[in-house]
């Protein structure tokens, strides 16, 4: 393996896993990932940006197979992926030392058990010169977690994002394409950014002032076109939801199905876009990415044992950690004999700041009545939506 050369003495050290699907031993990974760490040289010092998986460190150690010195490690998050393989590159070079934020520092030798004189801090805008190279940090707390940062290099133009912009994709390519890469961005974002979209409008606010040539994300390819990058951020994160509606169920006896099949019957016939997940076999992926942009989720169930579905309670517990922006919510579903299935998924779900659309819930096979009901439920959703920007 030999760096990749991005810009002048910049080099990615990038580790693909093609192999991996599930990460944190929940997210499903359909593309694999990569583990990016990168390189730069200046005249007088060379810094390591991160590390790998320590899984993958052997592949690090044949990138860095002809650096006689590394005068920095940057630690720009201490979650493993990430830091886990600096303890080995301390050991190939112990002269180096790991530059971080107070914060990341104290994680770091929690984590990793780095003793305290190994490190240099840094704050919020403090700067280090390689030589010709100077870098900047910049704090992005809560992207995902609370010590995480990034850094900026000025000659260059390049920001190491750290997870901020990245994606789950191994790929051969260095540099991201827009047609490939924007949906495994979208799953990143929804699984891992959007509970902290507040954070994130800030954040993107704050690197508008720096004139950036290329970003280079700690998951995925480079990205040589940064505006791209940010406006779909800001659209994800910032802006309002879409005329969208998910509908993410789960049936046993077909009940719940019939109501579900004539909900999404309705909301098409009034314009209305659907997502219609079926949670017999959840991707938690899928559903996280149907949330970024959808106004209203609505929740298909069964009862059982008075209660809703185990999987539907997954799901809206899922919801309810992704924080999505969804201005409305609704409950659908049968049961046998009597139960409390909507008061239990509303209970699930009070971090999403949403009205509570009427539910419908009937018992036994659906009477047309009981879709009566649906069609009016589909008309007020469709009521709701007429000031939303289109989906798509």
């Amino acid at each position: 393996m030999k760096p990749e050369k991005i810009t002048t003495d910049v080099y990615s050290l990038r580790v693909n896993h093609f192999n991996r699907r599930l990460f944190d031993s929940l997210i499903p990974l359909p593309e694999g990932t990569s583990y990016n760490a990168y390189l730069v040289k200046g005249t007088e010092k060379t810094a390591l940006f991160d590390s790998a998986d320590p899984e993958k460190a052997a592949v690090l150690f044949e990138y860095l197979k002809d650096e006689k010195k590394i005068d920095y490690v940057i630690a720009h998050h201490a979650e493993q992926d990430h830091s886990g393989s600096i303890p080995l590159v301390l050991e190939r070079y112990p002269e180096a030392k790991v530059v971080t934020n107070p914060k990341c520092k104290e994680f770091l030798m929690t984590h990793l058990h780095l003793p305290a004189d190994k490190f240099i801090e840094v704050k919020d805008g403090e700067t280090l010169s390689l030589g010709g190279k100077t870098l900047e940090f910049v704090y992005l707390p809560w992207v995902h977690w609370p010590e995480t940062m990034g850094t900026y290099l000025r000659e260059e133009k390049v920001l190491f994002s750290c997870d901020f912009f990245g994606s789950h994709l191994a790929t051969s390519s260095l540099f991201s394409e827009e047609h490939i890469v924007y949906e495994p961005m979208k799953r990143y974002f929804a699984e891992i950014m959007m509970p902290f979209r507040s954070n994130i409008k800030a954040h993107l606010e704050k690197l508008a002032k720096y004139d950036i040539a290329y970003i280079c994300p700690s998951h995925g390819p480079v990205h040589a076109n940064p505006k791209f990058i940010m406006d779909i951020y800001r659209d994800w994160a910032v802006s309002e939801p879409r005329n969208k509606a998910v509908v993410a169920y789960i049936s046993m006896h077909g009940s719940t199905y019939m109501l579900v099949n004539r909900l999404v019957s309705r909301l098409q016939e009034a314009g209305v876009c659907v997502e219609k997940l079926n949670l017999d076999q959840m991707d938690e992926g899928r559903v996280a990415m149907s949330l970024v942009d959808a106004a209203t989720i609505v929740i298909g169930t069964p009862t059982v044992l008075t209660g809703p579905h185990p999987k539907a309670v997954y799901a809206a517990h899922l919801a309810n950690l992704l924080r999505p922006k969804a201005r409305f919510v609704s409950v659908i579903g049968s049961f046998g004999w009597g139960g409390r299935a909507v008061e239990t998924i509303a209970g699930l779900i009070p971090n999403i700041k949403a009205e509570v659309l009427k539910p419908v819930m009937i018992k036994g096979m659906p009477t047309e009545a009981d879709l009566a009901q649906i069609d009016e439920l589909a008309a007020l959703i469709a009521e709701k939506h007429k000031s939303l920007p289109a989906c798509g």
